[in-house]
């Protein structure tokens, strides 16, 4: 399984950007509301089981987000207009 380092600030810095509700996101992705909100919570990052923070991440890029720094040093997003 591929190792996705994504935290819970920049899921919601990049939902935060593109104006995405929790359910905007879920939708999108598959991934549970709850599940959403339990990993914006968290710093670092969150625990994931299957492909959930995969999907998150694609949704995210296909709409022009890229994820930048690393979960322990400065972790953030740069946001590219499509």
């Amino acid at each position: 399984m591929q190792v996705i380092d994504l935290t819970g600030d920049q899921i919601r810095a990049a939902r935060g950007v593109l104006g995405w509700s929790v359910k905007k996101l879920s939708d999108t992705t598959g991934v549970g509301t709850a599940t959403i909100v339990r990993y914006e919570e968290l710093n670092g990052i969150p625990p994931s089981r299957k492909d959930n923070l995969l999907r998150i991440k694609q949704a995210f890029e296909n709409e022009g987000i890229e994820f930048i720094g690393t979960p322990d040093d400065a972790p953030g997003i740069r946001i590219h207009r499509k």
